[in-house]
């Protein structure tokens, strides 16, 4: 059975996820401000009026042929009306009753206007809850995403929600609904993620409305064979002659079968009307420090070894190119021409004024030069074994690697090991230890310099993506360097105490990250854009990119796990349709060099009644949405606004929900069910390192944090706020899966509470990127001998940590299995900060923060 476990963990622990629509983000937190449209060139959240495109490498085209018939006789506005898809009419829903204090469902209905015909499912949502009796409310599975209230066939077309996901599945017909709920509205998107499937679409004619320019999907109106409605602005558009015939079925006169209209998720291979200039090749280049500090802690040699394992590995053709500077108080650049036996080394010390020593034999072919690439790699590490150089010059070097990948463009990865400490873009020490565990605020979580912005923006203008791995156990004013990413499309890793002796468990990590870079799937010179139908708009933009224009994010890298979120508002009512469409659009050049546009199109209801709004709320949207508005609000303001802004958001929909609902005498705190679980999540937000306050914790650290909330998809960011806790010892075959021959336990999910924890049992915590096992002093000793290969508890060695599983669950490659015994004062306090329903000596408990969420309330 644990055998079992192990190889079927991603089973265990993955969610399945569904999209959900939120309402504006404005009055759900007063203390965060929208950001002006002049601020666009920010790379935290950006104002836009359009759309963005998406990315991902497919594999054999799947068209699935499941014909959606349409109706010609749409409303004016709304026109895209389709057989199958019923506005339900007004009804009142009875029957369903509950214990005193809690209203039925009648009076409920009435209460909030009554219900637009919901399934059962919505109203479900609606059960009111109060929190402060109700303990058990997780789930005993993870949490699914809430299924718009559509038609069968529309449901079947609809975006994944892995990919594109809205915080209100039912989208309100006005502003005035959507501030009455205070509930954000907002996407969050995974536009390059990896996919089984991607239906791939060669043709002529890439057919799109003539006048916003969305991309045919499932969602348009067929008025005739010749004539189709643009679902998004609603122009009636002619059907091109060559969309006529359908490639999949060879037959002629049936364009609603055609694959851009049977599939919300497709990729096109663009044209020469999608490029500037021709596609660039792969063009690799790694920015290496080799100071002291560096070679001393490891990295150096396995980032050598690594790459040498995976050369052959790395996205590219033929023209695939690659290059290499390293650098202390000088700069190393590598002569790799295919004419030379060897590699050689041209030092430039003059850092003031950096300049490249040749221009043709730098960044080289790899299939050309792949023998000299090697022995630089083979010898690299024991050029530097002993060197007693302590400086870093990275911004020079930056500068350097800025002029040499300008005429192409392409990937610079910068790996960093301290505080640059000469040349243009030092950096001086800013964290003052003794303020790590202030109430009072938190100081420099903004960059003390702009020359890593400037920087990144003069990289994203010519095509080239920074991504940074900083590799320190002292402060490295991460929140600098991070600039050089966030500005120029990049990633970001951070590895606080790596080190090949004191730390080889985190060495480890580093070499599987590193390998899951270089393999991963990536995009080049893209650019995105993100549509929705008319009445909607787009205002602010979260990750990391740089806003070309109004509407264009410019992607100079795009890769599988970057996220990305959008805040929306309601400027026109929706009164008109009786649905609301969003579709992202990437333009992008393959690692082989092919212009490729990857399309995402999400459909949602729109809906009249306040009741709706709130069945449709997906409770983990909003929280990463918060999230991410939270983190500008601690840059552009203080980390206590941010905080009080996010008690703010739970407090502002909590009372009105319960203000809906005011003729009906009630006590405790109340919530909808759709939104259980909302305080939780956010008092576990308040807990997290980047806004935590009062805990011990360091600068880069939080840094850290706060970029991963902005970069990362709502998967991840959900695993670290809120892991998934389960009980191993006692699983059993009730429920569990059938998986190859295989059973597969799926054990319930538990509050994260030390309630729930006993000596007599073993747990696991699914944090994401890493997995706790606790094992109680009185657990089984055949459960240890079979799981660990250890004989009892007292045999597990201490900070025992191994290899989970290398499977791809989501953008983690690599999670590491921390085994915790009771005993293990430092493997106990890794693992108890997870647990966030507990008080903490700086933080309430659930309950607590429920009862101060109730005392704000009744303010």
């Amino acid at each position: 059975m644990y055998s079992a476990l192990w190889r079927h963990l991603k089973n265990l622990t993955q969610p399945i996820l569904r999209p959900d629509p939120s309402s504006n983000l404005t009055f759900l937190l007063p203390h965060i401000s929208t950001q002006p449209q002049s601020q666009m060139c920010s790379a935290g959240s950006y104002p836009l009026f359009s759309n963005p495109p998406s990315a991902d490498m497919p594999n054999q085209p799947v068209y699935q042929q499941r014909p959606v018939s349409r109706t010609d006789s749409s409303p004016s506005h709304g026109g895209y009306n389709q057989t199958g898809y019923q506005h339900l009419p007004q009804v009142r829903c009875s029957g369903a009753t509950h214990l005193v204090p809690f209203p039925n469902m009648s009076q409920l209905s009435a209460a909030l206007g009554g219900l637009s015909g919901v399934p059962e499912l919505e109203v479900e949502a609606l059960r009111p809850v109060n929190l402060l009796q109700e303990r058990n409310l997780l789930p005993h599975q993870p949490l699914d995403a809430p299924e718009p209230n559509l038609s069968a066939d529309l449901k079947k077309a609809n975006c994944s929600p892995d990919t594109f996901r809205c915080t209100l599945t039912n989208i309100p017909q006005t502003q005035a609904l959507l501030n009455k709920a205070r509930l954000p509205l907002g996407l969050l998107l995974h536009p390059f993620r990896d996919l089984a499937q991607l239906p791939v679409i060669t043709s002529n004619t890439i057919v799109r409305c003539r006048s916003c320019r969305t991309y045919i999907n499932p969602f348009v109106s067929f008025l005739d064979q010749r004539r189709w409605k643009c679902n998004l602005c609603y122009r009636v558009n002619d059907v091109p002659d060559e969309f006529m015939y359908n490639p999949v079925t060879r037959s002629y006169g049936e364009p609603h079968k055609r694959p851009e209209v049977q599939n919300s998720t497709v990729e096109f291979i663009a044209s020469s009307d999608y490029m500037l200039r021709p596609p660039q090749p792969a063009v690799y280049l790694f920015v290496l420090d080799v100071s002291h500090n560096a070679v001393e802690g490891g990295y150096l040699n396995v980032f050598c070894h690594t790459l040498l394992e995976n050369l052959d590995k790395m996205p590219g053709d033929t023209r695939t190119r690659v290059g290499f500077i390293t650098f202390n108080s000088t700069i190393h650049f590598y002569n790799l021409h295919e004419s030379l036996s060897q590699p050689q080394m041209l030092v430039v010390s003059d850092i003031d004024d950096i300049f490249i020593p040749t221009h043709d034999s730098l960044l080289v072919n790899l299939k050309e030069s792949r023998a000299l690439v090697r022995v630089l790699l083979t010898s690299l590490h024991s050029m530097f074994s002993q060197t007693r150089e302590t400086h870093s010059a990275l911004g020079p070097a930056l500068q350097a690697a800025y002029k040499l990948m300008s005429p192409t463009g392409g990937r610079v990865s910068v790996f960093q090991t301290q505080l640059p400490t000469l040349g243009p873009g030092l950096l001086q020490s800013r964290e003052d230890p003794n303020q790590r565990s202030s109430t009072k605020g938190v100081q420099h979580l903004g960059p003390a310099t702009d020359f890593y912005k400037k920087l990144a923006l003069d990289c994203s203008g010519q095509q080239i993506g920074v991504d940074l791995f900083l590799l320190s156990s002292q402060y490295s004013d991460l929140a600098s360097l991070a600039c050089m990413s966030k500005f120029s499309a990049g990633s970001i890793f951070y590895y606080p105490s790596l080190h090949h002796v004191h730390n080889p468990a985190q060495l480890d990590k580093f070499q599987k990250d590193l390998e899951r870079y270089l393999t991963r799937k990536i995009g080049f010179e893209a650019v995105m854009r993100i549509r929705c139908t008319k009445g909607l708009s787009i205002h602010t933009f979260h990750g990391n990119f740089f806003v070309r224009s109004t509407d264009l994010l410019s992607l100079a890298n795009i890769n599988p796990d970057s996220g990305f979120a959008v805040q929306m508002s309601i400027e026109e009512s929706l009164a008109d349709t009786s649905l609301a469409c969003f579709q992202s659009a990437l333009l992008y050049t393959s690692s082989k060099g092919k212009r490729r546009i990857r399309v995402h199109t999400l459909c949602l209801p729109v809906v009249s009644q306040l009741s709706d709004v709130y069945a449709g709320a997906d409770v983990q949207a909003i929280t990463c949405l918060l999230a991410n508005m939270a983190i500008d609000r601690s840059i552009s303001s203080s980390l206590s606004d941010a905080r009080d802004a996010l008690m703010n958001a739970v407090v502002d929909s909590l009372s009105a929900y319960k203000n809906t609902v005011s003729n009906i005498q009630q006590s405790g705190l109340i919530a909808p069910a759709a939104l259980c679980l909302f305080p939780l999540y956010v008092l576990a937000l308040l807990k997290q390192k980047a806004l935590r306050m009062g805990t011990s914790t360091k600068l880069d650290e939080r840094v850290f944090a706060m970029c991963e909330f902005k970069s990362q998809p709502l998967q991840q960011i959900m695993r670290a706020v809120h892991p998934d806790l389960y009980r191993l010892d006692t699983m059993s075959d009730q429920g569990a899966l059938h998986l190859n021959d295989c059973i597969v336990p799926q054990p319930h999910l538990l509050h994260l509470t030390a309630e729930k924890l006993t000596r007599e049992g073993a747990f696991l915590m699914d944090c994401g990127s890493v997995f706790y096992l606790w094992i109680g002093k009185c657990c089984n000793d055949v459960f240890i001998r079979d799981v660990l290969g250890c004989p009892n508890h007292a045999s597990i060695p201490p900070s025992m940590v191994s290899e989970a599983q290398t499977f791809i669950r989501h953008n983690v490659t690599y999670l590491l299995l921390c085994v915790t015994k009771v005993d293990d004062a430092t493997a106990k306090t890794s693992f108890f900060q997870h647990l966030v329903e507990d008080r903490s000596e700086s933080a309430l408990s659930y309950y607590e923060f429920l009862l101060h969420i109730q005392q704000q309330m009744s303010k």
